[in-house]
């Protein structure tokens, strides 16, 4: 499958806001975008009209990137948000946020969401005992996500366990940091999404 491979940082210039690709290196001075506050390549600092249609657009392309989804995975989960009950957009969210390698970074396991996908495509992790390997399993609430035990004796997850519970897990789930797993206790809900996202935007722009 397509995978976009370049420079992270480039696409955080091109939202003109931080996505948090890079994991730690995003909240400090070598940030890119604090460092270069316009587009990228060689009209990046021109001055450019914004239209209702390019707004709508940067805002999908926003979240796609952020989530790490590309445009016909995107468009599935926007069809199965508009046949659900509720808010499109908030529904939309929701489906983002239980792909399991986004678990696996909101649980701690992760620096950033690519390195989650990179290590559940590896099978590091356990969902109810039973491996899985693929990044857009969605986890369902009782579900519980665990580092394999083959895993557990690896460098990378030695030091995870010794800073693991330090960031802010989302209500929707539980960690055990000793045993180094997660529980998912309910549904995500929009106040549990702490990103900048208009979500609003993206419905208007399917919806034409």
């Amino acid at each position: 499958m397509a995978r976009y491979t370049g420079p992270v940082c480039r696409l955080c210039r091109r939202e003109n806001t931080k996505l948090y690709l890079k994991g730690d290196r995003c909240y400090t001075e070598k940030c890119a975008i604090d460092r270069r506050t316009y587009a990228p390549g060689q009209h990046g600092q021109g001055r450019k009209r914004e239209t209702e249609y390019g707004l709508q657009l940067r805002e999908k392309q926003k979240v796609r990137r952020i989530y790490g989804v590309l445009e016909s995975q995107f468009r599935r989960y926007f069809e199965m948000a508009d046949r659900q009950k509720g808010i499109t957009g908030e529904n939309l969210l929701k489906i983002l946020e239980r792909r399991l390698d986004n678990v696996v970074y909101r649980l701690g396991f992760a620096n950033s969401r690519k390195e989650a996908r990179q290590l559940v495509r590896h099978g590091h992790f356990r969902v109810d005992g039973v491996k899985v390997n693929i990044p857009s399993f969605l986890v369902r609430e009782g579900n519980v996500i665990s580092v394999a035990e083959k895993s557990l004796n690896s460098p990378k997850f030695k030091e995870l366990s010794e800073n693991l519970g330090q960031k802010a897990i989302p209500s929707w789930l539980s960690l055990d940091a000793n045993k180094l797993e997660g529980t998912v206790i309910g549904q995500p809900t929009r106040e549990d999404i702490d990103l900048p996202i208009q979500e609003q935007l993206i419905v208007e722009l399917y919806s034409k």
